[in-house]
């Protein structure tokens, strides 16, 4: 993506408005309304907790069906950014779809390199964890805490450290067990 976007400072100045608009059921609808002219994909029920940053103001960023962004969430958007239905992203998370290449040459020439990223359905992103560009984050999965995610994760999994590592596969027995204790 490149900023000749003629609306890149619109996106921009939605993104201040809605991060203004407050919490009254009147902010509340503009905030709905904002998200749906500015991101390129909400589903319903999705919610993003005031404020949230982005390259793009979230043009690039889709919203899958009941997610939910609290606050200080930050979209590097300069590719594409797809979050699954159901999934929950804690504070102070960082989606990154940008980067810029080793080579100071091409740096210094203004290169960059965009990679998309994907996060599927039910996944939850605990607080300050960083996902780098072109990562996929299987259904299912937990990121834990402080957590930078650099490469692929599967589904059915909880992953954390930096970098970020499975430590845990769910499985039916587990599932179950927890079913038991939270019932």
């Amino acid at each position: 993506q490149t900023n000749e976007d003629t609306r890149y400072h619109e996106y921009l100045q939605l993104m201040e408005a809605y991060n203004s608009a407050g919490y009254t059921e009147e902010g509340e609808k503009k905030k709905q309304r904002i998200l749906r002219e500015v991101f390129a994909e909400v589903g319903e029920n999705a919610y993003i907790q005031a404020p949230y940053y982005g390259m793009w103001g979230g043009h690039h960023v889709h919203l899958g069906r009941n997610v939910y962004v609290n606050f200080n969430c930050t979209f590097v958007d300069d590719a594409q950014i797809y979050i699954g239905d159901g999934t929950m992203i804690a504070p102070n998370v960082t989606i990154i779809a940008a980067s810029h290449p080793v080579s100071p040459k091409l740096r210094a020439e203004g290169y960059g390199c965009n990679k998309p990223v994907y996060i599927g359905k039910n996944v939850w992103i605990a607080s300050n964890a960083t996902i780098l560009p072109g990562v996929h984050i299987g259904d299912n999965s937990i990121i834990g805490a402080c957590s930078v995610v650099t490469k692929d994760i599967p589904a059915n999994v909880i992953a954390m450290g930096n970098p970020a590592y499975l430590k845990y596969f769910f499985c039916y027995f587990l599932s179950f067990y927890l079913k038991l204790l939270f019932l």
